[in-house]
């Protein structure tokens, strides 16, 4: 699939160096899409908004990198 602007996929945060936060997957929006299939996104947290541009796709489910989100039944 393409990323176009608008559509929802997920953002990997990268936690924290000891542990305190996780790496999650956290809803996100796309914003832009750049010439290098980079993306920008808004990042929608319990806490509040995250903006980021110049993000790769990645399924491994890298922190600091999108995937499509899991289908479920």
């Amino acid at each position: 699939m393409t990323p176009s602007v608008g559509r929802i996929v997920h953002y990997v945060s990268y936690g924290t160096p000891g542990g305190e936060f996780l790496s999650e997957c956290r809803a996100a929006i796309v914003t832009e899409v750049g010439e290098d299939e980079t993306v920008g996104l808004c990042v929608l947290n319990p806490t509040g908004l995250f903006l980021n541009r110049g993000l790769r796709h990645d399924e491994s489910k890298a922190g600091g990198t999108w995937h499509w989100p899991e289908r479920v039944d």
